[in-house]
Parts: C-alpha cells; structure tokens; sequence
C-alpha cells in the first residue's frame, strides 16, 4: 500500500515538472506555432493553386404506362438513388467524358478524383459536383458528365427521361484550399511540435543539476554545496588582497 501511494506521489510529481517545464517555456512554443502557421498561410495563399467547385443537379423518375406517379415508384427511385450514383462516376461515363472534351491530360482515375456524387437523404435528386483549378473547365466537366450520365442511366436502366434540375454554375469563388483552416492546423501542429522536442530533451537528459536532483535519483541527502568559481569571482578576490 505504501509503495503504491509513493508510485503515485512520484507520478504526479513529474507530471507537475513536465507541465512547469512546459510554461517556463510558452514562448518558445507560442512562437513555434507563430512560424508554422505563417508559413502554412502563405503556402496556402500564394503557393497551392486555388480549387473551385460546380455542381449540377439531376431528377431522375420512373413511370409506369398510365404515365402517372404512384408512392410505389417514388419509394423505388428513392432506393436506387445510390444505383444512380454508381453508374455517374462509372468507367464509361468519365472516359467518354474525357474522350468528348478532349482531355488530355487527364486520365480516367484523375477524373475519378476530381468527381463527387451525391444523394441527399429521402430525395431523388443527384448532385453531381467537380472540382477543377479552372472554373469554367469544372462547368464544361460537371455539364458533359450530366449529359453522358443521362444517357448511360436511360440505356441501362430503362429510363424514359432524366430531367435536369440545375445546370452546372460558373463558380466566382474558390472552394479551397481553406487558408483558415491551414493556418490553424499549422498552428497547433507546429506547437505540437515544440512540446514533443521540449519533452524529448527533458526525459532524454539525466544530468544532476541540484542538491533535489541528488536525493530523488541517488537516495542520498547533501551535506554542502560549494559554490562554481567563476572569473568574476576570482577577480573580486584580487582586488581585495591589493587592497
């Protein structure tokens, strides 16, 4: 019982030395962080090519002979939403679309990358977005890929018509790189930083630099200390036996 409360004592012990030695150094992680965020910023302002995103959107519903909606059908497409999105981001669509708009430097994984399909929750509607470093390019990609989808989904799964609910938008603004966000995450990471290499230094050094180092490492008390001659010292000394 007793060995287990000085276990305790000596655990929280070092851990309110690890926490001091942190704070007697702020500065030196304050400004750690100070740096890597400004570099991160001007990495994401001036460096990483701006990104801009256009979405088109697409209805997709199936009829039955009477040409009316039932529940049953509208039940049906919401499942096969997802079938949906499968067959936009397929191997034939994107190559086809690459193939259309003359895209050559641009490869069918590339494209791949650059797509992004999604179905809103109880909804029939499909957004087709991408991202491109050119706005009008991501356009001319997010229209081209509507149009091809529609046909691919008509021919395979039987259906009469795929209405277009928005065409793709000319996007004013980039969507990223998040320049708040980098600078934030360069920040504390860049503290993190600090801390791991303030720790490492701490725990790797094992030096005795005071009479409380003697007796927690080597269970010994001190009788004295001697004080560290130093020049001024010494000079001090001199000018008192002249004297």
């Amino acid at each position: 019982m007793e060995n287990h409360r000085e276990n305790n004592n000596e655990i929280e012990f070092d851990l309110l030395e690890i926490i001091h030695i942190l704070f007697s150094r702020f500065w030196i992680i304050l400004g750690a962080g100070f740096v890597t965020a400004l570099i991160c910023f001007a990495v994401s302002s001036y460096v990483l090519a701006p990104v801009f995103e256009s979405t088109t959107k697409i209805y997709i519903l199936n009829k039955t002979e009477d040409t009316t909606v039932t529940y049953t059908d509208v039940q049906m497409g919401t499942q096969l939403t997802k079938d949906y999105a499968e067959l936009i981001s397929s191997r034939y669509v994107l190559e086809k679309v690459v193939e259309e708009l003359s895209l050559e430097d641009m490869e069918y994984e590339d494209l791949m990358k650059k797509v992004s399909v999604n179905t809103p929750v109880d909804t029939r509607v499909v957004s087709i977005t991408v991202e491109h470093t050119n706005p009008e390019q991501a356009m001319r990609i997010a229209n081209c890929i509507r149009e091809v989808a529609g046909e691919h989904i008509q021919n395979v799964m039987d259906i009469e018509a795929v209405n277009v609910v928005e065409t793709a938008n000319m996007p004013a603004e980039k969507s990223g790189p998040s320049v708040l966000k980098w600078t934030l995450a360069g920040g504390i990471a860049g503290a993190f930083l600090a801390c791991a290499v303030i720790l490492i230094i701490f725990l790797l050094d094992d030096t005795i630099k005071s009479s409380e180092d003697v007796e927690k490492y080597l269970g010994i008390s001190t009788l004295a200390m001697i004080p560290a001659i130093t020049e001024d010292n010494t000079a001090k000394k001199r000018k008192i036996k002249r004297k």
